[in-house]
């Protein structure tokens, strides 16, 4: 048996913006469902020296998610359904202001510190919505959302790297662009669209002959690419860890030093969703009975009663996953959307056999509490130590007064967590 120790902040009041008591603990997490929290003094007393802090080597990102461009909220800043556009120009706008705030004295790294240089901006999906027809109407075509994003994430975004240039943007496919690329059991208007798929694959793969809305193929053009930034590798995947990207990822690791931390973009969370798998039933087809959306590579596996539905549990999809994490304990950080709401939480899989520190992030459009309550609209900043491989991942809430723009932006919730790999049993 052995003890894997991760070091976070609990705060009293999730919910409060400011002025919240932050303790350090140290969570123990015991594979085989057993799990602890405990108080170490001495082990505080040298992640606190740590904490304090402002090594040159730390690494900074923003992460956000489920942008959603062709659709509208209810109200934001007391207009009445404001378009994707609009918000998310905003929401830049604030992202671009944290180069002049500090972060909350949270006990977390750069405690109480200016912010500082950012070294990338992640974005998980979901950039065009999913072109269905409503009242014989169609949502604002995959095009128009990728031109307005493009304007305000690639032209708007101006925060500067700790070289002095512009902060690269890496983006990755969500639910909706694969579906407007292939199709969806829904009715679409067009029946397909493209180019938000096709704008992400030339972003990210940077392929010598961009490929076109002619020459893209969704189940060939996949977003898998890796970079190494401060010591840790970043991993951008299309939706999901399936048995292909499961595959890319396995040579990638065999190119990494076991001891280097690894980091996954997706859009999906760890559990999965049962309808992006292909349809197991029939034809495989997409289909309005069936309702699964042939976004990965697998069939879906699981039944219950004989039946393969997308009310089951992707239980068998999961224990694959488990058991990948447990081949590389080195993959320790795990941040997706598709959900829409902020959470920090640990994946263990179905067997409670591993330990993925986990990130979900808000939707500045559909949120899942951030919809109701706009001072719930936030992203995250992540700030990872180079020297103590310590990561702490941070709230923004960037609409907490939004009768007043141009107050700071709050701060949320705050976790802190080792990214040392977990040792294997």
């Amino acid at each position: 048996m052995y003890r894997y120790c991760t070091i976070e902040s609990l705060q009293t009041n999730q919910n409060a913006g400011t002025g919240r008591c932050h303790n350090i603990v140290i969570r123990v997490a015991y594979p085989l469902r057993m799990r602890r929290i405990a108080i170490i003094p001495i082990v505080l007393v040298l992640v606190a020296s740590q904490l304090l802090t402002a090594p040159s080597n730390d690494i900074q990102f923003i992460f956000t998610s489920d942008v959603h461009y062709g659709i509208t909220r209810s109200s934001f800043r007391g207009l009445e359904n404001v378009d994707a556009h609009t918000v998310n120009a905003a929401m830049v706008g604030e992202i671009n202001e944290l180069a002049h705030s500090s972060f909350p004295a949270d006990g977390g790294l750069r405690s109480a510190l200016p912010v500082g240089p950012v070294d990338f901006i992640a974005v998980g999906g979901d950039i065009a919505n999913r072109e269905e027809a409503a009242a014989g109407e169609a949502i604002q075509s995959a095009a128009t959302s990728w031109s307005q994003f493009q304007l305000d994430y690639a032209s708007r975004l101006d925060l500067i790297d700790r070289t002095g240039n512009r902060l690269p943007l890496y983006v990755i496919p969500g639910n909706h662009d694969a579906s407007n690329a292939v199709g969806h059991y829904k009715p679409m208007l067009p029946l397909i669209d493209k180019t938000s798929m096709v704008g992400i694959f030339n972003l990210m793969m940077a392929p010598s002959t961009p490929k076109s809305a002619s020459t893209y193929e969704y189940a060939r053009d996949k977003v898998r690419v890796a970079h190494d930034i401060g010591g840790v590798h970043f991993m951008f995947i299309t939706l999901w860890p399936d048995t292909g990207t499961r595959s890319w990822m396995e040579s990638e690791l065999l190119q990494v030093d076991s001891s280097t931390p690894v980091i996954v973009f997706a859009h999906d969370p760890p559990d999965s969703d049962s309808k992006h798998f292909i349809n197991p039933n029939g034809r495989h087809d997409i289909n309005e009975i069936d309702k699964f959306e042939n976004l990965l590579s697998d069939v879906f596996a699981d039944d219950s009663g004989g039946a393969r539905s997308v009310d089951v549990t992707p239980l068998a999809e999961q224990k694959d996953l488990e058991l990948f994490l447990r081949q590389h304990p080195n993959v320790t950080g795990y941040f997706h959307g598709h959900n829409n709401w902020n959470q920090f939480y640990d994946w263990t899989g179905p067997n409670n056999s591993v330990v993925l520190h986990t990130f979900r992030v808000d939707s500045p459009m559909k949120g899942h509490f951030s919809a109701a309550d706009e001072t719930k609209l936030s992203f995250q900043i992540a700030t990872i130590s180079g020297a103590s491989r310590l990561m702490t991942v941070r709230e923004v809430l960037w609409n907490a007064d939004p009768n007043h723009p141009d107050a700071p932006v709050a701060w949320g919730a705050s976790t802190t967590v080792a990214l040392a790999p977990r040792p294997v049993h």
